[in-house]
C-alpha cells in the first residue's frame, strides 16, 4: 500500500468474487503506514453446529456496509487524524440508545470511578462481605435497569426476545460487588498497564471507548467463585473453552442483557424461576476480530504490543472476548 496514505480496505469472508483468506489481507494491510490503515472485515464465526454460524461473513456485495450507518463511518474514519481503527471503535457506543449511554457515564468508566458506590468500610471491599443490595429507589439502580433494559439503537444481531417480552422482564434485586482484595491486586494493574501501552504506541486511552459496560452469565457455583475470588474473578482461559470454538479463547461477554438472558448461558433457574448474571466493566482496549483459531494470544497491533481484546463484529460487536482475568470487574449481581 502506499506510504503516508489513509487506507480502509473493506472484505468479507465469503466474497464468491474475489476471494481471499484473511491473514493475507492482513498483510497487504501491515504494507502501509502504521495507524493509518484498516482492515475492515466480516467473518464467519465458528460453527455451534454442523453448518450454523452465530455471524457469517459477507458475500461480494457486502451486505454489511449498508447496515448500522457502516459505510458513513468507514469514510469519516479515512479523514480521522488519530487514524481509521482508532475512529471505528469510538464509534461503537454511538449503537447504544442515548439513555443507556446516559446511565453508563453516570455510572462509571473507570475502576476509581465504580469505587464511589461502595458501601462497605471506607470503600475498600476489604471484609467478608461482597454483596450488598442496591436500594430499588436510588439513582444507582434507577441507572442500571436504564442499562439492563434498554435496547440499542438497531436490531440486534441476537434478538432473543420481542419488544413486548423484554418489557415484561423484571429486575428482582441488584447486588453490588465489593472486592477490594480483587479489584487491587488483579484489575487495576491490568487496566494501568493497557493504559501504558496505549502511551507507547501513542494512542489517548480513552475510558468508555476503551472501556465498556457488558453482561456474563453462568450458573450459581461459578458467579459465587466470580465474585468472592480474592486473586481474580474471571479465569478466562480455564473457563473459556465452552465457547472457544466460536470467536476464540476467553471469557465472553454480551453487549445486551437480553442476549444473555435469552440464552443458557444463566444456568438452571432458581426453584422460584429467577435467574442471575453479573453486570461487569470490562478494560476492552485496542479488539480485533475474533477468530476461533484465536488460542488466548491474539495477534500484534503494532509490535511488541498485541491487541488487548476481541469481538464479533468491527462495526457494531455485540460480543467481547476477553482474555485476561483483570480484563473485567465484577460490579453488579
Amino acid at each position: 500500500l502506499p506510504q503516508g496514505m489513509p487506507v480502509v480496505l473493506a472484505h468479507g469472508a465469503n466474497d464468491e468474487v474475489y476471494p481471499a483468506a484473511r491473514d493475507e489481507l492482513e498483510s497487504l494491510v501491515a504494507t502501509g503506514t502504521p495507524d493509518s490503515c484498516f482492515l475492515y472485515y466480516t467473518a464467519n464465526s465458528g460453527q455451534v453446529s454442523p453448518g450454523q454460524f452465530t455471524r457469517e461473513g459477507d458475500r461480494h456485495n457486502m451486505e454489511s456496509l449498508v447496515v448500522r450507518d457502516c459505510i458513513p463511518r468507514l469514510l469519516d474514519a479515512v479523514l480521522c487524524p488519530e487514524g481509521p481503527e482508532v475512529h471505528m471503535v469510538r464509534t461503537w457506543g454511538d449503537r447504544l440508545s442515548d439513555g443507556r449511554m446516559a446511565a453508563e457515564r453516570w455510572l462509571g468508566y473507570t475502576p476509581e470511578r465504580l469505587r464511589r458506590l461502595w458501601a462497605s468500610p471506607g470503600h475498600q471491599g476489604r471484609d467478608k462481605q461482597k454483596l450488598f443490595e442496591v436500594c430499588q429507589t436510588s439513582e444507582e439502580f434507577e441507572q442500571i435497569f436504564v442499562s439492563f433494559k434498554e435496547m440499542p439503537r438497531e436490531t440486534p444481531a441476537y434478538l432473543l426476545y420481542s419488544p413486548e417480552e423484554w418489557d415484561r422482564t423484571r429486575i428482582l434485586r441488584v447486588d453490588r460487588i465489593e472486592n477490594g482484595a480483587q479489584e487491587e491486586g488483579c484489575t487495576r494493574p491490568y487496566y494501568q498497564s493497557v493504559r501504558r501501552t496505549f502511551e507507547d504506541q501513542r494512542l489517548e486511552f480513552e475510558p468508555g471507548i476503551h472501556t465498556c459496560w457488558a453482561f456474563h452469565g453462568a450458573d450459581a457455583a461459578a458467579l459465587e467463585s466470580i465474585i468472592t475470588n480474592p486473586v481474580n474473578g474471571f479465569q478466562p482461559l480455564a473457563t473459556g473453552s465452552r465457547n472457544s470454538s466460536v470467536w476464540g479463547s476467553g471469557t465472553y461477554f454480551a453487549r445486551d442483557a437480553q442476549y444473555v438472558a435469552g440464552s443458557h448461558f444463566c444456568g438452571q433457574p432458581a426453584p422460584d424461576g429467577t435467574r442471575q448474571m453479573l453486570m461487569c466493566l470490562l478494560v476492552t482496549g485496542m479488539p480485533c476480530l475474533g477468530d476461533p483459531e484465536h488460542r488466548g494470544v491474539l495477534p500484534f497491533r503494532r509490535k511488541p504490543h498485541r491487541y488487548n481484546s476481541s469481538v464479533d463484529s468491527l462495526s457494531s460487536p455485540e460480543v467481547y472476548i476477553v482474555q485476561n482475568p483483570g480484563a473485567a470487574i465484577p460490579a453488579y449481581l
